[in-house]
């Protein structure tokens, strides 16, 4: 059974988006390895969708949000990458 924060790959990868969600390297130790891969898949889908999204160019508080969004998700992709590293060694 995976222990994924709020309950899916899926719903995990929205709340690190919204900010729900703090990650850290820590995060991840309660994960298998394919629960591990099945978020890095669902941040790849997240950071994507993310970066589709284009707010009107006057709307300064959206686009602001769409970075903040896009800051954590890559953050989040990172720090998991290099977890995934670290526990192949």
């Amino acid at each position: 059974m995976a222990s994924f924060l709020g309950g899916s790959a899926f719903a995990m990868a929205r709340g690190i988006a919204d900010g729900y969600h703090l990650v850290t390297e820590r995060t991840f130790k309660n994960l298998s390895m394919g629960d591990v891969s099945a978020l890095s898949q669902e941040l790849d889908v997240a950071l994507r969708d993310a970066r589709s999204e284009q707010p009107p160019l006057d709307d300064l508080t959206a686009v602001k949000a769409r970075n903040r969004r896009i800051q954590r998700l890559n953050t989040a992709f990172m720090i998991l990458r290099s977890y995934q590293l670290k526990t192949r060694r």
